[in-house]
């Protein structure tokens, strides 16, 4: 039992260190927040499908980058429950494929890439709006849903192929 806590402790900060690292190189290239924003970091949104671990990772993990990136607090507070929100949807999906055959898990693996998409275009674009005074919404929920769509659906996807 006691191997089981430090690989989930170890799992969980790896990738709470890796999704800090990576916001850094996109904020460094000017990517990573915005009305624009394409963070590589986004892409280890589809790790709950393979390690409950990855959710408490990514909430650390993107509350750290938002910290350093200097975020204002509202994209601190909302873009990491954001990040929360989309992994536990990504975990539940992961979850739901067990006992399941082939043909459905391959489903669903093809679905993980989307709570976090979805959490992030619902929650993202009123921030932009309130703490930054990003306007129209209606193009940050374009500009914000296909980032996402390129860095978890894309990139994510071809993450959890290598893994897997």
């Amino acid at each position: 039992m006691k191997n089981k806590n430090v690989l989930y402790l170890t799992q969980a900060a790896m990738i709470a260190a890796l999704y800090v690292v990576l916001t850094m190189i996109a904020n460094a290239l000017g990517i990573a927040s915005g009305n624009i924003q394409v963070r590589f970091s986004e892409a280890l949104t589809v790790l709950p499908f393979l390690t409950p671990a990855a959710v408490p990772g990514l909430f650390i993990g993107c509350l750290i980058a938002n910290l350093v990136t200097g975020a204002m607090l509202p994209d601190i507070i909302f873009g990491s429950l954001a990040t929360l929100i989309g992994a536990i949807g990504t975990w539940m999906l992961g979850k739901a494929t067990i006992g399941k055959d082939e043909k459905q898990k391959k489903l669903f693996t093809w679905l993980s890439p989307l709570p976090p998409i979805l959490a992030n275009a619902v929650i993202i674009p009123p921030v932009l709006k309130y703490a930054y005074g990003i306007l129209p919404m209606w193009f940050s929920v374009i500009t914000v849903t296909a980032g996402e769509i390129i860095s978890c659906g894309i990139f994510g996807l071809i993450l959890l192929a290598a893994l897997k």
